[in-house]
């Protein structure tokens, strides 16, 4: 009970004293049985009865619960509670789904034992049992966590299902059209109703959304662009450098990339194929690339743009570019660029057309220094540290051309600096994306040196943390500079405690919800 100490009134009768307490509430989508509202009644109805008063609101609006990223409320109410900066005393949650649906049901128990540790109690207030801490409350509330994460994951196999009949059916299954195709809208008869503008959805369940070719503009780009690959044997990014000095724009309305090419080289909706399932991303794990065999395909859905023809071939010479080649074949083609130019570097390897890149020689044999040894090359310096800066500087582009890409397909407004790369972000506040380097200590340990703008300022710094082998992203922090703008440089471990980890997430879905515009209703 939250009776505590109660005193005598004047008139004989016991007067209860108030409790501060504080109230989470959470909904994943708008359509959702249960809104924020509703659960704020209940609440409110428990604390009257009860004797809390709730002096803070934390609300997770439109975030599902499967885990703690992206609930940034949950987040603060956490930090709230370590950090000793709570003024209250109890929590109250409407029921134990809401505090979330965790996959592992130990994960939503730890973060009630944050707040038991620290004196607080947490409340379910439309659960039939008291969260006492008995044998029995104990096991129900067991049961009530796994039962809440069952749920999601039945959930998650009903609409993998349904969206892959959808997609055998020839109906496009989300994301933006891309480059010379529109999104249509048709009935569930198929019969036509409308072209869908970028950011605009569907209003009834029962429409579905087909692909359509583009303006003649646009198709006629996408023709070259395979013409320039397949017949004059252009790279990506030569093709991409011709299109930008032409001041030819992409769908998104910005310069070309090598990767925004390669994306129209291998998609197969520009021959009116509709593929789904090619990356899975399931109850907000990790990204996984399934084998072909898991993709779910139908041949023809749309009108092709693309002779079928071109786009094999183009595959074709894909496939044949990114061959594997035995360790002996590579050496020999290292040793024949030795003879050849005396000398071997990343840069010498990557401008032979037909030769494999440096970073097969690198993946191969560990390094290209360990290459070089191998066909008897040893440089006079120590270019691994040259090489990966090289590498990392070369990615940069397409991880901000992403960012902006997300940006804009959550329906927020960003423009970016030629010369600095800082994001202004719907007229409200900056970004700067940093690349950081995986660099290993003499006694093994791993680190990260983020080196912030002083100059610039961003608003928020978003560190893409690399892996060991600096060649995948390992995580993302999200660094605002009101509270590490003080420093020029952040040192990070894979461990750094909650007060920097607190602004680490597995991808940058957090950071995109930040620019997410949200329609308010005007006050009556």
């Amino acid at each position: 009970m939250a009776i505590t100490n109660a005193p005598t009134s004047s008139n004989g009768t016991t007067a209860r004293a108030i409790i501060r307490a504080a109230q989470y509430v959470r909904m994943s989508t708008e359509h959702q049985k249960y809104s924020t509202e509703n659960q704020a009644d209940v609440i409110a109805q428990y604390a009257e009865r009860r004797g809390f008063e709730i002096v803070r609101t934390y609300e997770d609006s439109g975030k599902s619960g499967l885990s703690l990223e992206g609930r940034r409320s949950l987040q603060q109410l956490i930090a709230d509670v370590q950090n000793r900066t709570a003024d209250f005393s109890a929590i109250l949650v409407y029921d134990v789904s809401r505090w979330g649906r965790f996959q592992d049901a130990d994960e939503s128990a730890y973060y009630e034992y944050i707040c038991r540790e620290a004196g607080l109690t947490v409340h379910y207030c439309a659960e039939q049992f008291e969260n006492d801490g008995s044998l029995s409350a104990t096991v129900i509330k067991s049961m009530k966590r796994a039962m809440a994460g069952e749920y999601s994951r039945e959930l998650s196999v009903k609409v993998h299902t349904g969206q892959c009949r959808l997609i055998r059916l020839g109906f496009r299954q989300g994301g933006p059209a891309g480059y010379g195709l529109r999104r249509y809208l048709v009935d569930e008869h198929r019969g036509p109703k409308a072209e869908l503008a970028r950011g605009e959805h569907k209003s009834l369940q029962t429409d579905r959304v087909i692909l359509t070719p583009g303006p003649p503009a646009e198709v006629e780009v996408v023709h070259r662009i395979y013409r320039m690959f397949v017949l004059q044997r252009r790279p990506e990014r030569e093709i991409a450098g011709t299109l930008n000095a032409e001041g030819t724009m992409s769908d998104l309305g910005r310069p070309w990339t090598r990767a925004s090419i390669h994306q129209i080289l291998t998609n197969e909706k520009y021959v009116g194929n509709n593929v789904y399932n090619r990356i899975s991303f399931k109850l907000k794990k990790k990204r996984i690339a399934n084998p072909p065999d898991q993709w779910v395909r139908a041949d023809g859905a749309f009108e092709a743009i693309v002779d079928r023809d071109f786009y094999e071939a183009a595959q074709r010479i894909i496939q044949d570019r990114s061959r594997r080649f035995s360790d002996q074949e590579l050496l020999d083609q290292l040793s024949a660029l030795l003879a050849e130019k005396g000398w071997l570097s990343g840069l010498v390897i990557d401008e032979i057309d037909d030769m494999p890149s440096s970073s097969t020689f690198r993946h191969r044999f560990g390094s290209l220094v360990r290459a070089y040894q191998l066909v008897g090359y040893s440089p006079s310096r120590d270019y691994r540290y040259i090489e990966t800066n090289r590498a990392l500087r070369a990615l940069h582009p397409d991880v901000v051309a992403q960012v902006l890409r997300d940006i804009e397909i959550a329906g927020g407004a960003v423009t970016r600096d030629a010369i600095t790369d800082l994001l202004r972000i719907n007229d409200e506040f900056s970004a700067s994306v940093v690349i950081v380097r995986c660099h290993e200590t003499p006694a093994g340990g791993l680190r990260w040196k983020v080196r912030l703008d002083t100059g610039l300022r961003p608003d928020i710094t978003v560190a893409v943390r690399m892996d060991t082998d600096n060649a995948t992203v390992r995580d993302y922090y999200l660094l605002p500079w009101l509270d590490l703008g003080t420093a020029n440089q952040v040192r990070l471990a894979p461990e750094n405690g909650i007060l920097l980890d607190t602004y680490r997430f597995d991808t940058l879905e957090a950071f995109v919800d930040l620019t997410r515009r949200t329609a308010v209703r005007a006050a009556a």
